[in-house]
């Protein structure tokens, strides 16, 4: 196997780890849109880092963990949280726009950014991806139960007396950098879906957290895995290959679900 293709397929079995814990929480909390929202406004910081001269994933970076705050911060007021959402989406799509029209020459990774290229990552992408989902992994482990109770009813674990704005907080500001550490592999316009199918279909199969979880990365690790293949047999994207073949394991289990009713 080439060595871009095993740092590939690295690369996709460290997101499957992430997308499973961090898009199981979102969609419990019906919360898919936000990550939408952060990846639309990461956009504004890539054209802000190019603007500057400055490294374009760490401004990203800078980007998304501000809007999911402010996110947060618009959502205690009178703003609705989906409206705050769709500001958010809209202002930094409308920055990075301005931004990268106003910076001389061409962007070279643009089209990178946008619609992701699996088989640029390199190794240290996939070491500096895995040193995250350790420390996600490891304040999943720490705070499991008030995540769990969190996710599914946020009215009850604040009468409990569980950190919800804690664990609210932590776990966006987690999403925003999991989004910024995707993008090269999905990139800005299919990172909604990696983040949502594959715990979609799960849900057709089961609700408890846990299981969600596992078979979510099940999921996410054989779409991953067979859209890459798919790409590297027939030339074709390897981001559009892996959300297609998600949607088809969608598509199929809802199939079957729909099959077991009536039988």
């Amino acid at each position: 196997m080439p060595d871009f293709m095993l740092n590939a397929l690295t690369g996709i079995v460290i997101v499957a780890v992430a997308s499973a814990i961090i898009g199981t929480y979102i969609v419990c909390r019906r919360m898919i849109f936000i990550s939408g929202g952060i990846t639309h406004a990461c956009f504004g910081g890539l054209g802000l880092g190019y603007y500057l001269g400055l490294p374009p994933t760490l401004m990203a970076a800078v980007f998304a963990v501000a809007s999911s705050l402010g996110v947060d911060w618009l959502a205690k007021g009178r703003v609705r949280r989906d409206s705050a959402i769709a500001v958010v989406w809209a202002v930094g799509m409308a920055a990075g726009i301005l931004f990268i029209f106003l910076s001389e020459g061409y962007v070279p990774e643009l089209n990178s950014f946008l619609f992701g290229n699996v088989l640029t990552i390199t190794p240290a992408d996939n070491a500096l991806f895995a040193s995250f989902v350790a420390l996600l992994i490891a304040f999943h482990l720490l705070f499991y139960r008030r995540i769990v109770a969190v996710s599914f009813d946020e009215n009850f674990a604040r009468t409990r007396g569980l950190p919800v704005g804690f664990i609210n907080t932590a776990m966006t500001v987690f999403t925003s950098v999991a989004i910024v550490l995707t993008i090269h592999l999905i990139g800005i316009m299919l990172l909604m879906s990696v983040m949502s199918l594959p715990q979609m279909t799960a849900e057709l199969f089961t609700r408890r957290y846990t299981r969600l979880m596992l078979l979510s990365f099940a999921i996410a690790l054989a779409g991953g895995a067979g859209g890459l293949a798919v790409a590297w047999f027939v030339s074709v994207p390897a981001s559009a290959a892996i959300v297609l073949l998600l949607a088809l394991f969608y598509m199929l289990g809802k199939g079957a679900t729909a099959f077991r009713r009536c039988s």
